[in-house]
């Protein structure tokens, strides 16, 4: 009897990217990003089921091509620390039959280049296990394809932090709070006019924010997954049922009796990316992010 032999391969893969390591990481890693580039080829949707980066943590997620069985793909986060390395183990499978076993291990570091612009480099290594067929060549082509959209994602990517002197849950109530949340969302000087707010899961947030001129900016956020005390994404769009121009994401993270918090938007295209850098976008989150800490501590 032929005795079956598993094919391995280990691939190597490495982008350049014009973003700081701090989006790069993000754009890896969080939930709202991941979605934003994971599918290959405009001919391919993913369906996004489960997703938890933390050690311990996994991704479930659908590709979905018309006319062709699904394919599962489970990620499992072994390792990650902040800003440098992650580990992960991923699992593809067709219609219940296993179709490969991978380790992925993804290594980012910022690049000595000379201007203002920062740049980085990500280097993502796979250890392929192929179970069913060989699955080197759809490997090469699926993940060329994911990281020169995660690398396109990163860099349009937009990170503001801010480390807030107050316990996680207290943070959290004050954002996810249909009566609080107004009272200090926008920068300096702004104000929010609600016309409907629902902060769950599928909800939405249909608001005008108004300038200190007076000028009228029409929002809406439409609300994706909401975990407590963890995380929450929502998409931004140009007023009630208006063109999206971003997905964004914040998440909550306990250090001792502070919380960081950090807010991610990914703009939908690099020109709406970079007007929102010419006129102070970074600023005036920052700002938003002072309103929220000084209105805990006034309370």
């Amino acid at each position: 009897m032929k005795q079956h032999t598993t094919p391995f391969a280990t691939l190597t893969f490495e982008r350049e990217v014009a973003a700081p390591v701090s989006a790069l990481w993000q754009a890896w890693t969080a939930p709202a990003a991941r979605k934003v580039w994971a599918s290959p080829a405009p001919t391919v949707s993913v369906e996004f089921l489960e997703a938890d980066s933390r050690v311990g943590g996994r991704e479930i997620s659908l590709c979905k091509v018309e006319g062709q069985p699904d394919i599962r793909c489970e990620v499992g986060w072994l390792d990650l620390q902040p800003l440098r390395r992650s580990v992960n183990y991923e699992l593809v499978s067709c219609e219940d039959a296993a179709q490969s076993a991978a380790l992925v291990t993804a290594e980012i570091s910022s690049m000595d280049v000379s201007g203002t612009e920062a740049r980085s480099r990500l280097v993502v290594t796979v250890q392929l296990s192929s179970l069913a067929e060989n699955m080197e060549v759809g490997y090469r082509q699926g993940f060329g394809a994911g990281l020169d959209n995660l690398a396109r994602v990163a860099e349009r990517t937009m990170l503001l932090e801010r480390v807030i002197k107050a316990p996680r849950s207290v943070v959290w109530n004050a954002w996810m709070n249909p009566v609080t949340l107004p009272q200090w969302w926008g920068p300096d000087g702004y104000s929010c006019r609600t016309a409907r707010i629902d902060l769950r899961t599928g909800g939405e947030w249909v608001f005008d924010m108004i300038g200190p001129d007076g000028t009228v900016y029409p929002n809406h956020h439409r609300y994706g997954e909401v975990r407590a005390e963890d995380r929450l994404s929502y998409t931004l769009h140009w007023g009630e049922n208006g063109p999206k121009h971003a997905d964004a994401w914040a998440s909550f993270e306990d250090q001792g009796d502070v919380t960081k918090v950090t807010l991610g938007m990914v703009f939908s295209t690099e020109a709406e990316f970079q007007a929102a850098k010419g006129f102070g976008a970074v600023e005036l989150g920052l700002q938003t992010l002072g309103k929220l800490e000084a209105f805990i501590l006034s309370r």
